[in-house]
């Protein structure tokens, strides 16, 4: 089960309708707001993509200027990547190829240009 953290930010004038929303979703949980617009919500999962699901739904909700996760906790998933981290090389083997090119090389850090529905899916499937 993964527990995610969330912030929603909307327009100080549209905070009570946003929370009375967020509090009616069935797929959050509502935990405090303050006058500014900010309001804390955490969603559960069963792995990253359902997260992302309903992610989107709050996002959807009429005010909402955006909602971003700020801490993301599920014990299953960590166990599960670090097995896989600590029986791997700790250098990737393609920095260790004389053969291919340095510029051959792709960078996947950037999550801006990620499709993280894509990498959700990956993500939630390593090492099961």
């Amino acid at each position: 089960m993964n527990i995610s953290s969330i912030v929603v930010k909307t327009l100080p004038e549209h905070i009570n309708e946003v929370v009375k929303s967020l509090k009616n979703c069935e797929v959050c949980d509502y935990h405090m707001h303050d006058e500014l617009g900010r309001v804390i919500i955490t969603i559960e999962g069963n792995g990253v993509q359902e997260e992302l699901t309903k992610l989107r739904v709050i996002e959807a909700i009429p005010y909402v200027m955006s909602a971003d996760m700020q801490m993301a906790y599920s014990e299953d998933e960590l166990n599960s990547h670090l097995e896989v981290l600590e029986n791997a090389d700790a250098v990737p083997k393609v920095l260790n190829d004389k053969e291919i090119r340095s510029y051959d090389i792709v960078y996947n850090g950037d999550l801006k240009k990620k499709d993280l529905e894509g990498f959700s899916k990956t993500f939630d499937n390593t090492g099961k």
